[in-house]
C-alpha cells in the first residue's frame, strides 16, 4: 500500500487544472456580463497556497486561484475583509501561526506583488474594539483606504431594516472602478458576505444594477454527497460544524441534485428575499448552488486516484483534529466528527500512508520517530537523539537518500554543530536542548558553502515537497511550520513527546 499510493500520488495527477482554469474564468466573466459589468464576487478558501485542494485534487495548482485572477486583472479589483473580533481575540490561522490580522497584510501583500489591485480594506463586525482601532490606525498611516462596518441591524429576520439606511445603509460605501471585484478575507466568518450585501445596497442606492455570486472549491456541487472530496472537506471544517447536503431548493428549481453545504443552505433565505429588494427580481438566485461559480467537478481526470488522495486527507484531518484536542484548542465534538467520517469509509488511521513506519520506529528505539514516503515511494525514517529533533533527523536522512550520500556522512561540521550548540544551550540557556528543524537547516546551508555533499544535500530538499509523513509523538510547533515551508504533509499520533508541559 505504501509504495503503491507513495508513487501514484506523486507521478499521476486526477485533475485537470488548464481546463478548469479556462472554464473558470469563463464562467466568471459571464456572471460579470449577466449582471451589467458589476460583479461583486465573495472569495472563499485561500487565496494563495490551497494545500487542502491540492492533495484531494491532485494536479489542482496551490496557486490556481489567484493565477485565475491575474488573468482577468484587467477587469478586477480586490477588497479585503477582515474581522475585529478576530483582531480583538488574537485568531491565529494554524497552517503559517499567525494572527488573522497579520495574514490580512501577508495576502495584500502577496496579492500585490503579481500586480493585482487590492482597492481598500474593510473590518467588520466592528464594536469600537481598541485592537481595532490599532489596526485601522497602523493602514492609514501607510496610506491604505479602510473602512469600518458595524453588525447589521435587524440581521437575519428584519428585512425591511437590514435593506434600509438603518441596516445596510449604515455601513460605509467602499468606491470601486472595475467591473469585477472580488471580496477576500484570511478565513471564514470574516464578514465577506454582509460586505456585498451592503455594496449591492449602495449600488442599487446610485441606481447601478450589480451583482453577486460566490467563488467557493468545496463542495463540489455536481459529485454524489458522500464522494470522498466532498467528505474531506467535511473533516477540514469539523471545527465548524460544516455538513454537506442535498440542495433542496436546486432539486425544486431544476429536478437536478446538488450539493451544497448548511451554512449556504440555512442562510439562503435570507439572501434571497435580499437580494429580490436590490436587484433585478429576474436575476434573483433560485438555489444556493446558482450562486457559486465552480467548475472543478468538471476537470476531475481520475475518479480512483482523487477517491484514494481524499480519503488520505480524511486520515490526515483525523490526527491533526486529534492533536489539536489534546492541546486543548478544540472540543470533544470536532473529534466525534472525525471518528465518524473515517467509520462512514471504513479507515483507520493506520490507513495513512506513513503511520505504520513511524510507529515501529519510535517502538524499536523507545523514543519519538518519524517516516516520510519519498517519490518513488520508498521509506525513510528518523528518531530523536541526543541532539536532534526527530523532524531534523528524518529530514537529513531524507535528503541523504536523494543525494544519494551514504548514513555514514556527516553533512553539519562539528566546527558549525559546536557554536551552534553553546548559542542555544549557554548563551540563549534553553531549556529544550535538541536542535530543531529550522536549527538544522540553517546548520546545513551554512556548511553548503564549503562541503560539497552538504551543498547537494541543500538542494535536495525542494525535492521533499508533496511527500508524506507521520510522527509517533506531536512535534514542536516550529517543527510543523518548517515541514510545511518544505511543502511536506505531516500527521502526528496524539501523544506528547515527553511530561514537559512547555517544551515538547
Amino acid at each position: 500500500m505504501i509504495l503503491i499510493w507513495g508513487m501514484v500520488n506523486r507521478m499521476k495527477i486526477g485533475f485537470d487544472n488548464t481546463t478548469y482554469m479556462e472554464m473558470q474564468a469563463e464562467h466568471i466573466l459571464k456572471r460579470v456580463e449577466r449582471f451589467n459589468n458589476k460583479l461583486y464576487l465573495e472569495f472563499g478558501g485561500k487565496i494563495f497556497d490551497d494545500y487542502h485542494a491540492a492533495r484531494v485534487l491532485p494536479g489542482f495548482d496551490i496557486n490556481g486561484k489567484i493565477l485565475l485572477l491575474e488573468r482577468l486583472k484587467e477587469k478586477t479589483e480586490i477588497i479585503m475583509c477582515i474581522s475585529a473580533a478576530d483582531i480583538e481575540n488574537n485568531r491565529i490561522r494554524d497552517d503559517h501561526g499567525i494572527s488573522y490580522d497579520m495574514d490580512a497584510l501577508r495576502l495584500i501583500d502577496n496579492i500585490r506583488h503579481i500586480g493585482l489591485d487590492v482597492s481598500s480594506i474593510v473590518i467588520t463586525q466592528y464594536k469600537d474594539q481598541p485592537s481595532a482601532d490599532m489596526f485601522r490606525d497602523r493602514l492609514v498611516q501607510r496610506g491604505e483606504k479602510v473602512y469600518l462596518h458595524r453588525l447589521t441591524k435587524g440581521y437575519p429576520t428584519n428585512i425591511d431594516l437590514i435593506v434600509s439606511d438603518e441596516g445596510y445603509g449604515a455601513n460605509q460605501y467602499i468606491e470601486t472602478t472595475k467591473p469585477l471585484v472580488v471580496v477576500a478575507a484570511p478565513g471564514p466568518g470574516s464578514g465577506k458576505l454582509a460586505t456585498c450585501l451592503s455594496q449591492l445596497y449602495h449600488e442599487y442606492k446610485r441606481n447601478v444594477d450589480a451583482g453577486y455570486a460566490k467563488f467557493e472549491t468545496f463542495p463540489v456541487w455536481n459529485l454524489p454527497l458522500n464522494h470522498p472530496v466532498n467528505l474531506a472537506y467535511e473533516a477540514a471544517t469539523a471545527d465548524l460544524n460544516d455538513v454537506n447536503a442535498y440542495d433542496h431548493y436546486h432539486l425544486d428549481a431544476y429536478g437536478t441534485s446538488a450539493v451544497n453545504y448548511n451554512r449556504d443552505i440555512e442562510v439562503f433565505p435570507i439572501v434571497r428575499n435580499i437580494l429580490a429588494r436590490i436587484t433585478d427580481p429576474s436575476e434573483v438566485y433560485k438555489s444556493p448552488t446558482d450562486m457559486g461559480v465552480n467548475m472543478n467537478g468538471y476537470c476531475i481526470t481520475d475518479d480512483e486516484l482523487v477517491r484514494e488522495a481524499a480519503k488520505q486527507e480524511i486520515v490526515r484531518r483525523y490526527f491533526r483534529t486529534w492533536c489539536y484536542h489534546k492541546e486543548g484548542r478544540l472540543g470533544i465534538g470536532a473529534v466525534e466528527k472525525l471518528d465518524i467520517l473515517m467509520k462512514q469509509l471504513d479507515l483507520t488511521p493506520e490507513y495513512g500512508v506513513a503511520v505504520r513506519p513511524a510507529l515501529e520506529k519510535s517502538k524499536a528505539h523507545n523514543c519519538p520517530a518519524m517516516a516520510m514516503i519519498l517519490a518513488d515511494g520508498s521509506v525513510v525514517t528518523g528518531r530523536t537523539t541526543d541532539i536532534l529533533a526527530a523532524a531534523a533527523s528524518l529530514v537529513l536522512n531524507c535528503v541523504k537518500k536523494l543525494a544519494d550520500i551514504p548514513d555514514s556522512v556527516h553533512l553539519i561540521t562539528p566546527a558549525v554543530l559546536g557554536p551552534l550548540l553553546t548559542l542555544k544551550e549557554t548563551i540563549l540557556s534553553d531549556a529544550n536542548p535538541l536542535l530543531s528543524l529550522e536549527e538544522v537547516l540553517n546548520a546545513l546551508s551554512i556548511c553548503a558553502a564549503t562541503n560539497p555533499s552538504a551543498e547537494k544535500c541543500l538542494y535536495k530538499l525542494q525535492e521533499l515537497k508533496g511527500c508524506v509523513a507521520h510522527s509517533s509523538h506531536m512535534i514542536s510547533k516550529t517543527d510543523d511550520i518548517m515541514l510545511k515551508k518544505l511543502g511536506v504533509n505531516i500527521t502526528c499520533t496524539p501523544e506528547f513527546p515527553s511530561r514537559n508541559l512547555y517544551y515538547i
